[in-house]
């Protein structure tokens, strides 16, 4: 039987459960233990797949087609494991699956309530990761902040986990928020206090007490929160603001974290951890020995979270290179032609990201021309390739009024248009094309190159396409189709053959980036990024010699 550890969250949102969730896996994995961790959100979404962006960060896309939370980008991204729909669950999942047995007829004569059907099912899903020999233990990370109305029937069921599992089966990680008030100078343990206080009273104690803190807690700190919320001294775990938060780890580590959990749960057979790959990431991402800056051409710049993994798949990138990525953010809704070349001059390499909508997609088709006509390295992601495509359809095939059906319904040169059995579909909440497919690529082209293979998967979220009447076109002009669904023919990527560095991708590279498996697309376009610099610094040298001499 797998064991079962909880991860709750007080006093503020926000403190980084995800992260303390996965560092805590990855030092468990890293002893042995097969471990995976899954998100419970207290949302009435039933996922967040039709959320802004500016609500809820990006939206993670697993292998299965599960629209998830953020927080799954980080279990891979630590675990270099994938996850499935059964990792990430709302309320809004859980009151659907109650509600439709109901009507079902499963309820036959009961009053169906919160607790215990409500409960009964959060318990149910809880447990479905743990009832196979594929995992030892399973984290199960609980969203939102104690306290919340929305938040109290998972922790009832948390509660009544506790009960029913055995002692040793269970552990509850609390992670809380020691701050420091400048004017006192003192950091200051009463919420804490007043946050485990909090969740006793909903009939769940911590057995651990993770401490975010932006100073260094003191032996009588540590001693203080031990006896006022009664745990043992060496279960009270700082959690110090970190660099990176690759970091964390092996701050974690330091800390004891992993071997308080073991001792908790009896286990007492296993290794010491195996972080060597990890360590040797942490010592290229510290210590670059050279630096790009790439543009973030986007339209949910505001909130960072909204592109959190393609960010952090240019920190991997950037390490597998041994250089430092400084990405700068550029809004596509204020790039005009004007003032195009101001803004993107700096720039050694240009990401467009995805998106929907029409709002910012003229600025975005700018700032692809002006990477296709100065050579500048380019990538285009989702929506930044239908723009590449657009753009190329304006300036090169001489098709002024080309566009997306999506931005633009009744335009007469559909070069993007919405996918035939999208065009059906009326409901929003998980139809779109989501989740692995199979992309086969040209041999001998910048997609071959990169990943050294011609049979690729990827992970997809969209619903409009390349429009395939036009590719003849494009190819006569130079822009090539290096990478096409096997069964469907659908364009996944496409290329300029004559530009040092230029591709766009259907899919979503940045999905399946992983600190030990860093995606190629970005490995190789951050390689571009940094030969590009070179020659501008050389450029730059022959220039000032001449003026010299």
């Amino acid at each position: 039987m797998a064991k079962y550890i909880f991860v709750t969250g007080g006093v503020t949102s926000s403190l980084g459960k995800g992260i303390i969730a996965a560092s805590l896996a990855k030092l468990l994995q890293a002893r042995g233990f097969k471990v995976t961790i899954q998100k419970f959100d207290p949302y009435i979404n039933v996922d967040p797949g039709t959320l802004n962006p500016y609500e809820h960060g990006e939206c993670y896309v697993t292998e299965d087609g599960a629209e998830t939370d953020l927080d799954l980008g980080h279990y891979e991204r630590f675990l270099n494991i994938f996850t499935s729909q059964a990792n990430n669950v709302t309320t809004g999942r859980i009151y659907q699956t109650v509600i439709n047995k109901e009507r079902e007829g499963a309820y036959l004569g009961k009053t169906v309530q919160v607790v215990p059907h409500i409960t009964d099912e959060i318990k149910r899903r809880m447990q479905l990761l743990g009832q196979s020999d594929e995992y030892d233990i399973i984290i199960t990370e609980i969203g939102g902040t104690v306290g919340d109305i929305e938040s109290l029937p998972f922790v009832e069921a948390v509660r009544q986990l506790q009960w029913e599992l055995p002692e040793e089966d269970s552990v509850i990680v609390h992670l809380t928020l020691i701050p420091y008030l400048k004017a006192a100078k003192e950091l200051k343990t009463k919420p804490t206090q007043h946050s485990v206080k909090m969740l006793s009273q909903e009939g769940v104690h911590p057995d651990i007490i993770v401490c975010r803190t932006e100073k260094p807690l003191t032996p009588e700190l540590r001693r203080k929160i031990a006896q006022f919320c009664n745990v043992k001294q060496e279960a009270v775990i700082e959690a110090a603001d970190a660099p990176t938060i690759y970091e964390v780890p092996i701050l974690m580590m330091r800390e004891g974290l992993d071997k308080t959990v073991l001792k908790k749960m009896r286990i007492t057979d296993y290794k010491e951890p195996e972080l060597g790959k990890w360590k040797e990431f942490l010592d290229k991402l510290k210590y670059p020995n050279g630096k790009v800056t790439i543009g973030l051409i986007g339209k949910y710049l505001e909130l960072q979270d909204a592109y959190k993994s393609i960010l952090e798949s240019f920190i991997h990138a950037g390490a597998m290179n041994e250089c430092q990525v400084q990405v700068v953010n550029v809004h596509s809704e204020f790039i005009t032609a004007d003032n195009v070349s101001e803004k993107l001059s700096g720039l050694d390499g240009l990401l467009v990201a995805p998106g929907f909508g029409h709002r910012g997609v003229e600025g975005k088709i700018e700032a692809v021309k002006y990477a296709r006509e100065n050579n500048l390295p380019f990538f285009g992601i989702c929506l930044g390739m239908q723009m590449a495509a657009i753009e190329f359809a304006r300036n090169v095939l001489g098709l002024p009024e080309a566009h997306s059906t999506e931005m633009n319904p009744q335009t007469k040169e559909p070069v993007i248009d919405l996918m035939e059995e999208q065009k059906k579909i009326t409901a929003k909440g998980g139809t779109m094309r989501l989740g692995a497919y199979p992309c086969e690529l040209l041999p001998g082209s910048l997609a071959a190159s990169i990943y050294n293979q011609t049979k690729i998967s990827e992970r997809h979220r969209h619903r409009w396409e390349f429009n395939n009447a036009y590719l003849d076109a494009f190819e006569k002009a130079g822009m090539i189709a290096s990478g096409k669904n096997p069964g469907t023919g659908l364009v996944e990527i496409i290329e300029l053959k004559d530009h040092p560095f230029f591709i766009g991708v259907q899919y979503h590279p940045e999905l399946k980036s992983t600190v030990e498996n860093p995606q190629p697309i970005f490995v190789h376009f951050v390689k571009a990024a940094k030969t590009f610099a070179d020659k501008k610094q050389e450029a730059k040298k022959t220039t000032l010699q001449k003026e010299m001499i």
